[in-house]
């Protein structure tokens, strides 16, 4: 029976998404590009091997628009007859990709595959691909909730209120990220995972100084008087500081199988064991990482206990929190060298970038089992299982 493994897995550092961020002046076409080169620089395969290409970019517009993943197969020098295309599972796009690309290898449609993703979100900014004076939801969807969906802050807030998250913990929660975000970098075990890029060398939104008593001082950052009136149980508790930032960043891993690996001289990394994608109440709309990870389990024949690590994607402190309240997870297993609050979120990326921090944190720590979960907008969520080899 075919398998389906991960051999190589690089990121950029992530950069601030402004205009002075460290990556504001790379294309992204070739932030992707240079963790494809990367990829082949690492294992040495020869690039007209690989059979398929998937990146995931949420926001396919302007400069990430045109099918990104192709420009950046063909900016990263690969032949022209190597395929790529691009998917979008809002913020589990790349974890999407993962997804579509092992499962292309266990069902024998590909033998060497990339996943991949990227985000310039200081060049393309989020929501930039809704038109001025456009409706993407369309009639159907007002029609089924009438009162009006909401943004991902609001459902963040409303998340706090309905497991009773105090300022107090949402922040507790932040500071840890950035403080085991900054021990990983200073204990050197990012070196191997990412590759400089355009003079920079580390994730540019960790802050190794960040306390309570300073993310205490910051303001709610999506309250507004009309959703104050809807949403009364909403103490407006989420701030800039316990929310993901806005960033730029690239991440690729490749997939292959065991027999495809030993006839390539590749090493395993880790071997991709189960999937599940999960829709959720789009109001709350981050949430679906609880239905998510009941189901990879499930599928897995696994329990929690048997997990030694777990990624679950910070968009906000809130969501893991409820996360955890609910599956009755160890946080001191969760997000180990830190999370999307520290490292950053550049949307598109962020899967393949979680996928690339548990593979090498496993290695580093000796772990079986390693499950990875991601909220996303709409009411949506991945969640996948690896296993060490």
């Amino acid at each position: 029976m075919r398998d389906a493994v991960i051999v190589e897995a690089v990121r950029t550092p992530v950069g601030k998404g402004k205009p002075n961020g460290s990556l504001a002046q790379v294309h992204p076409v070739e932030l992707l590009a240079h963790t494809l080169r990367t990829v082949v620089e690492r294992t040495g395969i020869d690039p007209a091997l690989v059979d398929d290409v998937i990146g995931g970019t949420v926001t396919q517009v302007g400069e990430q628009s045109v099918n990104i993943t192709r420009q950046a197969v063909l900016s990263a020098g690969f032949p022209e007859s190597v395929p790529a295309t691009t998917v979008d599972r809002q913020c589990g796009s790349s974890q999407q990709a993962v997804h579509f690309a092992a499962q292309g290898v266990l069902s024998g449609a590909y033998d060497l595959v990339v996943a991949c993703g990227v985000e310039s979100m200081g060049r393309v900014p989020m929501g930039s691909a809704v038109l001025p004076g456009t409706d993407p939801f369309g009639p159907g969807v007002a029609a089924r909730y009438p009162e009006g969906l909401v943004p991902q802050g609001i459902s963040a807030e409303l998340i706090a209120a309905k497991w009773s998250m105090t300022r107090d913990q949402l922040d507790a929660f932040a500071v840890s990220s950035h403080q085991k975000a900054a021990t990983a970098w200073d204990a050197g075990l990012f070196d191997a995972q990412v590759t400089p890029l355009a003079g920079a060398t580390r994730d540019e939104c960790v802050r190794p100084g960040s306390t309570a008593e300073v993310l205490g001082g910051l303001k709610p950052a999506f309250y507004d008087p009309s959703w104050a009136e809807r949403f009364p149980q909403i103490e407006w508790n989420i701030t800039a500081g316990n929310s993901s930032p806005i960033n730029d960043g690239a991440s690729a891993v490749l997939i292959t199988s065991s027999e495809t690996a030993a006839r390539l001289g590749l090493r395993p990394l880790a071997r991709l064991h189960s999937f599940a994608v999960t829709g959720s109440d789009p109001l709350l709309m981050l949430t679906g990482v609880i239905p998510a990870t009941e189901k990879v389990l499930r599928r897995a024949s696994l329990t929690l206990d048997d997990i030694d690590l777990f990624e679950v994607n910070e968009a906000f402190s809130s969501v893991v929190l409820a996360w955890q309240q609910e599956t009755g997870a160890d946080l001191a297993k969760v997000n180990v060298h830190g999370g999307a609050i520290a490292i950053g979120h550049p949307l598109g990326a962020s899967g393949t970038r979680l996928t690339t921090t548990l593979v090498h944190a496993m290695r580093d720590r000796g772990a079986r089992y390693g499950l990875q979960t991601m909220c996303e907008a709409g009411g949506l969520a991945n969640a996948m299982i690896i296993e060490a080899v």
